[in-house]
């Protein structure tokens, strides 16, 4: 007892005297963590200032406000909007033929001129220039509708809407550019495309080998300041019909003709594309989807200095622009096409199970078939909910730069394992191409949505931990930017005050993580209850438990964190957990506690509570210092592992909540377009007409039972059986007899006499 007295004494008087302090706690950490900050790339450190912080940060913490994530706004539409939804979206769906657009590699041109004149390129820019200046919602909504009937035109009415000029010009241009461009921006009279990538920069942008030279040159019969620009970009969405060409480059003034340095940075400019020495190459073919991809390059071609977007005061400030503006692809765009994906997904597959038949029952009654079906349901449940959640922080005027990210990623992959299950399911007929087959372009179209914006395991295993350990963090940022200032008495006095703070902050969550995991999470306090009340308090400890995993990573590892990607994905994985249980969360008490969606929402949250949990687990049985590691994982699940995978039961009680038409069904697959009488709209009504005859079914299939004679007669012979032995009534025979028509059209695929 004398000892531990004397040492806690001595941790007193350490802490307490500000002096000591100072010379064996702070000066020595502040050192430390000067060595151990890893060296940032201008892009890099870029990309970290640009974007806001939101919930994510909430979470980060370890101390998520509930009520605050419920003060959100819903998602909601304006009687405008959803006017251009019921008339001119929907219009514009019936018009595509997605068998056409997959034979010529392109929309028709009625669609082009429509999409053109109904302003489908103007969702972003206000109605001052002619736009429609739709909400971030609406302009989700309405992608997604498109990507569940063709995500040709999907990808098409995206790009426009997304990173590129039109948001670049809303942010940053000239008064001059903003009214020369959005007003033929927004009636189509002008269409852009913005080239960034090239043969040798993807992911890593700041590797870009395209060049712009500041020299003076006469142009328009004047000599002026300009830029003698030199280029070769691929992947290129909509370049062989842009008529505007977003152009990245580094700019260079070797003559110092601006009067500064030589190398100036990323720029973004806008060159028409006819202008002299413009080359828009040849299209790309991205896995036989029909939009528009294709190549550009230039070689030394004169542009004015004023075609900067934002003059000679954007020079250099490009990566900047377009890091800030990544908001509208990762958040809006791609998040979209997976939500119409996995609508189309689970809507025809929820039917498909029910109408296609093995061994006389339908094959959505065979477990395997189940597990599959529940986690897509779940999957969609989550994408919705994810979807509608980060366009409201964009509609709030926030460029979350690492819920965006989370969105991009998650989304993407969870639609994969969407189409993957969608296509189990299926089976052959999911494997043969036609117009019978409402999958396979969608299926084709998956990859794309993986690769862009950032490739998703760029994504996941240096953007959303790399930037939300210190953009989330509520003290690294700060400490960082304390450290690198010049005047070390002065940065000294300022990193021992955030310090304190920051190792109160530590301590607190290290011993709220450890009660909440001796109490099973229930020490928490959240301002909820009923039947969601344990899935806030099981959120609640995760969150403080990624706070300490990543405090101690941090503290031990340094710089040497940014290498250790498998380590940091897995934080990420956590935060991504974190934030779309939040989602789930939040869409379940918009929509008004439906008590039909509680199966969906059990097991979403348990899935991402499981997933989540099992990262914290691999994190610290793969941290460098083994004791370290074990001690960590003993102080936050001192009692093992207990968050397990959704049960059995559970994944059953999804199935039957989706196994017939009602109005949880049509809420968590209300994006999915049905095509009047082909495809999509067929299988919806074979689905529809079977549940409506399930009781004459049910009659009939006990009386094949009854009578062993009868088990391996066809459903059409069966049906003149019962007939014949009054089991049915004339009326009953006929419906039966025109539901199997239906279905078999319903289960039908294409065929051809030549390919």
């Amino acid at each position: 007892m004398s000892w531990l007295i004397l040492i806690v004494a001595a941790v007193v008087i350490i802490f307490a005297v500000k002096d000591i302090r100072y010379s064996l706690v702070s000066k020595p950490i502040m050192r430390f963590f000067k060595r151990a900050l890893p060296p940032l790339s201008q892009t890099e450190q870029e990309a970290m200032e640009a974007g806001d912080v939101w919930w994510d940060a909430a979470l980060f913490s370890g101390r998520p406000d509930w009520g605050k994530l419920h003060r959100y706004p819903k998602p909601a539409l304006s009687d405008e909007e959803r006017a251009f939804i019921d008339n001119e979206l929907e219009t514009l769906l019936a018009m595509i033929d997605e068998e056409q657009v997959a034979r010529d590699k392109d929309l028709s041109p009625e669609v082009w001129q429509y999409l053109k004149s109904q302003g489908f390129f103007a969702f972003i820019i206000p109605k001052r220039f002619g736009g429609r200046q739709f909400s971030a919602q609406a302009n989700s909504h309405i992608v997604a509708r498109i990507a569940s009937k063709s995500l040709s035109a999907a990808v098409t009415v995206m790009v426009p809407n997304s990173l590129g000029p039109a948001e670049l010009l809303l942010h940053y241009g000239t008064p001059e550019q903003q009214e020369y461009w959005l007003p033929k921006l927004a009636i189509g009279e002008a269409l852009p495309c913005f080239a960034l990538t090239g043969p040798e920069a993807g992911s890593d942008a700041g590797s870009i080998p395209d060049t712009g030279i500041i020299c003076q040159a006469e142009i328009d019969g004047k000599m002026q300041l300009a830029l003698k620009l030199t280029w070769s970009k691929r992947y290129i969405t909509l370049a062989p019909v842009a008529t505007v060409l977003g152009l990245a480059f580094k700019a260079f003034d070797p003559e110092r003709l601006l009067g500064g340095e030589e190398a100036l940075g990323i720029t973004c400019a806008l060159i028409p594309t006819d202008h002299p020495g413009v080359k828009i190459g040849a299209r790309h073919n991205p896995l036989n989807l029909g939009f528009l991809n294709g190549t550009t390059e230039g070689e030394e071609v004169l542009i004015p200095l004023d075609w900067v977007i934002g003059g000679q005061q954007g020079i250099g400030r490009g990566w900047r622009m377009l890091v800030a503006c990544l908001s509208a692809g990762r958040g809006i765009s791609l998040p979209a096409l997976s939500a119409g994906t996995a609508h189309l997904c689970t809507r025809m597959t929820t039917a498909y199970g029910q109408v296609r038949k093995q061994f006389s029952q339908p094959i959505a009654a065979f477990e395997g078939v189940q597990a599959a079906l529940a986690e897509m349901i779940a999957d969609t449940y989550t994408i919705e909910a994810a979807r509608a959640m980060t366009a409201i922080a964009i509609d709030m005027k926030l460029s979350p730069a690492v819920t965006t990210a989370i969105a991009k990623y998650h989304m993407t992959e969870m639609a994969r394992r969407c189409m993957n299950h969608a296509l189990d399911i299926h089976a052959g007929k999911g494997i043969q191409m036609g117009s019978e087959n409402y999958l396979a372009r969608n299926y084709m179209g998956i990859p794309i949505s993986i690769t862009v914006e950032g490739a998703n395991i760029l994504t996941r295993n240096l953007m959303i931990f790399g930037q939300g350990a210190t953009r989330c963090h509520p003290y690294i940022l700060k400490e960082m930017q304390i450290v690198m200032q010049s005047d070390e008495e002065l940065a000294l006095k300022e990193f021992d005050h955030t310090l304190m703070e920051h190792l109160q902050f530590s301590a607190l969550n290290a011993f709220a993580a450890l009660g909440h995991a001796l109490t099973g999470s229930r020490s928490v306090k959240v301002p909820v209850s009923g039947e969601t009340r344990r899935y806030y308090q099981h959120l609640t400890r995760l969150s403080k438990m990624l706070a300490m995993c990543s405090d101690l990573a941090m503290l031990t590892l340094g710089g040497e964190l940014k290498r250790k990607e498998m380590l940091s994905a897995r934080l990420g994985d956590v935060l991504s957990q974190l934030y779309l249980a939040s989602t789930v969360l939040k869409k379940f008490v918009d929509d008004g506690h439906q008590h039909s969606d509680l199966p969906m929402v059990r097991y979403a949250l348990e899935n991402s509570l499981h997933l989540g949990a099992k990262a914290i687990s691999e994190f610290c049985d793969n941290f460098p210092s083994r004791v370290l590691g074990c001690a960590l994982k003993f102080w936050l699940m001192p009692l093992g592992n207990q968050f397990r995978k959704p049960s059995d039961e559970l994944a059953q009680q999804v199935c039957t909540a989706m196994a017939s038409p009602n109005v949880a069904r049509d809420r968590i697959t209300y994006l999915c377009y049905l095509t009047a009488d082909a495809g999509t709209g067929v299988m919806e009504q074979a689905f529809r007409r079977a549940h409506q005859l399930r009781s004459v079914i049910k009659q009939l299939n006990k009386y094949r039972r009854q009578h062993p004679e009868l088990k391996g007669l066809s459903w059409p012979k069966l049906l003149g059986k019962a007939k014949t032995q009054q089991v049915i009534g004339e009326h009953e025979y006929l419906q039966l007899q025109e539901l199997e028509v239906l279905r078999q059209r319903a289960i039908a695929v294409n065929a051809y006499e030549t390919l």
